[in-house]
């Protein structure tokens, strides 16, 4: 048997441990919209994950106290946008609180199912809710991709260490 290296005794699991090692994981950003009763609605995600081929499904999750849950708790079909490392304000924009998410700054429009499909993004599906799975204080959402474009070109966003950055060479 061969000697370990002293490690640090290990923490008991906090929010502060799950968050501290999280931002240590790097993610790819997403905005998911939908379209409310009271209008468009949308948030950014770095938990976007392909589910599945056949059929082709997504799931992202969502706080229950977001305040677009209500629209996505009720909303048949969401939009699922890929952001560029050119859109980091728009990624701030929609991960801040209280800011006005479609306003004048953000360029969108209405897209198939009526989900609200951004502009000049890397990629954008549009996706029928399948299921919203009880997960904790969160809800994992399960969708089927029924459209999409491929539109734009270059490189994703990345969140990492609690910013929006781009990849490296």
């Amino acid at each position: 048997m061969t000697a370990t290296p002293d490690l640090v005794t290990p923490q008991l699991a906090t929010t502060d441990l799950f968050r501290s090692v999280f931002r240590r994981h790097a993610a790819g950003v997403a905005v998911i919209t939908a379209f409310g009763d009271r209008g468009p609605v949308g948030f950014t995600a770095t938990s976007l994950t392909s589910v599945s081929a056949e059929p082709p499904l997504v799931s992202f999750g969502i706080g229950t106290g977001a305040s677009s849950w209500p629209a996505i708790a009720g909303a048949d079909h969401v939009g699922v946008h890929i952001l560029g490392e050119h859109q980091r304000e728009l990624a701030a924009t929609f991960a801040r609180s209280g800011a006005d998410r479609f306003g004048p700054s953000t360029a969108w429009r209405e897209g198939p199912e009526g989900v609200p499909v951004l502009d000049d993004v890397v990629a954008w599906l549009v996706c029928r809710v399948h299921a919203r799975v009880p997960a904790g204080d969160h809800r994992v959402v399960l969708a089927e991709v029924v459209h999409g474009d491929p539109p734009g070109s270059g490189r994703p966003l990345v969140y990492h260490q609690g910013r929006f950055t781009a990849l490296r060479d």
